[in-house]
């Protein structure tokens, strides 16, 4: 899957993965009101207001950027129609030929992370046919459950070729209450970024493995070390924009190769009708000013990596 994705982000020169983290508070109201005109202001009407959102933010971006990363947080807030707001959504940008991350998290022991691989990478047995229920192409692992917690996700990924993004350095203020403690005098995200390079080697897909890594942009000092420790990992680099991180902190991220990392901005981009910098698109355009916000990221990436 990472070689699929790679050729996504050369064939677009755009290393940049588009964060579907709807917040009812990010939808224009007019899409609200046309949703709680329909299913009223229920579940069902937030389920429906997602959908209209993402589905304008997809059409307006998907010739640009080469994957897409839902965080199912913000779906599962609505209950089954929020699920099934995440679905479509899902389903949608894979017809219009995106990498889909979902950023779940996930992991947990044994027999449940091995539900968690099937429901979001792999397949269900039920009686005797077997279905994709999520059918994502990528997802999100924690990793701190030890490997019993990781394996599931690795054995789907071979079998089925999909991918992993394990968190390693995270990019959220209070992230070094744990991951920067010292461990035989290293902090423990550096074992962590061990064990990232030691589990990709079981799944290799050319010269990069199945198995990335996420390491947050506001900490580019320790996306340097980490990138040395892990040479075959792809990084998806949260963080970017909205959180503080800014193009200039990420060529580190990146292999000589110019590959190696793929940057994450969700409401930078899906919400960037509200700032300042695109307020001459108005609440009926919000779809052309993510646009718009995704070309200057893309502009601000290249620009680093000099290109």
């Amino acid at each position: 899957m990472i070689s699929k994705l790679i050729d996504k982000i050369v064939e677009k020169d755009a290393p940049v993965v588009v964060g579907l983290d709807p917040m009812l508070s990010y939808i224009p109201p007019y899409l609200l009101d046309r949703a709680f005109e329909s299913k009223g202001e229920t579940p069902e009407g937030a389920g429906e207001a997602v959908w209209l959102f993402n589905k304008e933010i997809i059409d307006a971006v998907y010739d640009l950027v080469p994957a897409v990363k839902p965080q199912i947080a913000m779906y599962e807030q609505f209950g089954i129609p929020g699920l099934m707001a995440f679905k479509k959504t899902v389903d949608y940008c894979r017809e219009k030929g995106l990498i889909v991350i979902g950023d779940v998290k996930r992991g947990d022991i044994g027999s449940t992370s091995a539900a968690y691989a099937s429901a979001h990478l792999g397949k269900v047995t039920i009686g005797s046919k077997a279905y994709r229920i999520f059918d994502e192409d990528m997802a999100t692992v924690n990793p701190y459950l030890g490997s019993d917690g990781v394996e599931p996700f690795i054995k789907v990924c071979q079998e089925e070729d999909k991918g992993i993004f394990v968190l390693v350095k995270t990019s959220n203020p209070s992230s070094g209450e744990f991951q920067d403690r010292l461990i035989d005098g290293k902090p423990l995200y550096e074992h962590v970024g061990a064990k990232v390079e030691e589990w990709g080697r079981e799944s290799m897909d050319g010269s990069y493995s199945n198995v990335g890594a996420v390491v947050g942009a506001t900490y580019p000092e320790m996306g340097s070390v980490l990138r040395k420790i892990m040479p075959h990992a792809f990084i998806l680099v949260p963080g970017y924009g909205a959180q503080g991180g800014k193009g200039a902190d990420l060529v580190n991220f990146f292999n000589k190769d110019g590959l190696g990392a793929i940057v994450n901005s969700s409401r930078g981009i899906i919400a960037a009708w509200k700032k300042d910098a695109y307020a001459s698109f108005t609440e009926e355009h919000f779809a052309d000013a993510s646009r718009a916000a995704a070309k200057d990221m893309i502009r601000d990436i290249r620009t680093v990596l000099g290109r």
